[in-house]
């Protein structure tokens, strides 16, 4: 095979890997957050608290039920 053959068959197997990569990577990642979220119940009261409002529980289970048909929707939209 002859050197510009090489060099195409490199650029395009650099091509796939990275759309490959940013694929895998992009469906690890939408996985990890939906089973790991990053805000909690706890973080949720912290935030809260700096803000200077006094957290109840019925508060903050609303506003997690909030965020949860938030992403719900979101993930909805997307596929």
């Amino acid at each position: 095979m002859p050197t510009w053959g090489w060099i195409i068959l490199v650029v395009v197997a650099l091509i796939g890997g990275a759309v490959g990569g940013f694929f895998i990577s992009r469906k690890y990642m939408m996985d990890y957050f939906e089973k790991n979220p990053p805000i909690d119940e706890n973080m949720l009261r912290m935030m809260m608290l700096q803000m200077g409002q006094k957290p109840s529980e019925r508060k903050i289970n609303q506003m997690m039920s909030q965020m949860k048909s938030q992403q719900k929707k979101k993930n909805n939209t997307n596929k």
